[in-house]
């Protein structure tokens, strides 16, 4: 595996396969690898002849008080996995490489009708630095094809339209989500639980199929679906960001004759902060 950390050396580098025609998969991170990052590599191993992963904490995505300076780095240990799994380049940029003015961004990319709802009210601006990085690093790169995970699916909107919108020539790919055997969705920030905390942490997942499973019977009242969810996170320690039921091409709120749903959810469980979701068609009400 080559490791490259100039945005020259690696497009010098992927020049000689894209003259090759080699198809060319991308998988952005930040580091910090769990299973659920090396799933991805997999997928894009399927899909190209050439695996690029990028290791960058993007700052433009960190609001004030948020754990940029103390979000894991643990480089040696990535770069190791990368290799174990296959992958072919890692990019790991510096941030006065990915931003070389003082300012991080003199040109931002923004997708108000997605950008503004559920993660991005609690995070103002986040998605607008994940818009832009994303953006840049798929120009940098150039795939043919890019992987993400789905665990955060509004994100994964969120760059799906971005792309669209600009007519950048990569296909974007959503990966299913990696879960622990407790069915606990993977994350790097589930370094910062306890062994106490993560037990508990499996209930999140365990809300949203049982909010699926109450859509399943029939029941038609989404807020008291959602309130019910809340308040049992509530009394096991969980601290409410929302739960919403919604509609899985826009997450805005879905009526009765909607069946393309699906069910996110964030909430504060000690020092982090979780999210997850469950896509699902409903196919029939009982």
């Amino acid at each position: 595996m080559h490791t490259i950390d100039r945005i020259s050396q690696l497009r010098s580098h992927l020049w000689q396969a894209k003259l090759e025609h080699k198809k060319i998969a991308f998988v952005p991170t930040m580091g910090n690898l769990h299973e659920g990052h090396l799933q991805l590599i997999d997928r894009a191993l399927e899909e190209s002849d050439l695996v690029v992963a990028s290791i960058f904490v993007n700052p433009l995505q960190f609001g004030p008080g948020e754990d940029f300076n103390g979000y894991p780095r643990t480089f040696m240990s990535d770069q190791e996995k990368l290799m174990s799994r296959g992958c072919h380049v890692l990019f790991a940029p510096s941030v006065g490489e990915m931003y070389p003015t003082t300012n991080l961004s003199l040109t931002l990319v923004s997708v108000p009708h997605l950008d503004s709802l559920l993660c991005g009210k609690s995070r103002p601006g986040h998605f607008t630095g994940v818009a832009t990085v994303v953006t840049k690093l798929l120009g940098i790169v150039q795939p043919d094809v890019a992987i993400f995970g789905l665990k955060d699916y509004q994100q994964f909107l969120v760059i799906q339209q971005m792309t669209d919108d600009l007519c950048l020539p990569v296909n974007i790919i959503g990966a299913p989500i990696a879960r622990a055997e407790t069915g606990l969705a993977l994350s790097s920030r589930n370094g910062y639980l306890s062994a106490e905390e993560l037990d508990r942490a499996a209930q999140l997942y365990a809300c949203l199929v049982s909010c699926r499973m109450a859509l399943e019977a029939g029941e038609t009242d989404l807020l008291k679906l959602e309130e019910v969810a809340q308040c049992k996170l509530e009394t096991i320690g969980f601290k409410r960001d929302y739960f919403k039921i919604c509609r899985q091409n826009d997450l805005q709120a879905p009526t009765l004759d909607d069946n393309q749903l699906v069910i996110v959810a964030a909430a504060y469980l000690g020092k982090a902060r979780l999210i997850d979701n469950i896509r699902f068609t409903l196919t029939c009400r009982v």
